[in-house]
């Protein structure tokens, strides 16, 4: 009968490589257990606490559209908290409305002044 398939190759000899070292393994095993089951959570760049921050190296255009952005999203839910409310507590949802329109407005007259600046260039 005729094989189809080769003979498998010769493998060499591995004894000079199953020597063990038990300490070593098990100090590789525990570093590996320490990584994985308790690891050491990331030291936070502040130290006042700070839960959040903006990406450094973001460009002012973009944080100034972030902030608009986020002022018409706020402007719109106190909105509509504020024709909800009666008396007094609608006077203080309506003044925050108007502070948020305000910081709005703010926001998008440095984004022209941006604009205008690079149009000059």
């Amino acid at each position: 009968m005729v094989k189809i398939t080769p003979n498998p190759p010769r493998a060499e000899d591995l004894s000079t490589y199953t020597t063990l070292d038990t300490k070593k393994l098990r100090e590789a095993a525990d570093r590996a257990l320490n990584i994985h089951l308790s690891p050491t959570p990331p030291k936070p760049d502040t130290q006042d606490g700070q839960v959040f921050t903006v990406v450094p190296g973001l460009n002012t255009e973009s944080v100034l559209t972030t902030l608009s952005e986020t002022l018409a999203s706020a402007d719109a839910l106190v909105s509509d908290l504020g024709f909800e409310l009666e008396g007094s507590r609608r006077h203080v949802a309506l003044g925050i409305q108007q502070l948020i329109e305000l910081a709005r407005l703010l926001a998008n007259r440095a984004l022209d002044d941006i604009e205008l600046a690079d149009s000059t260039q």
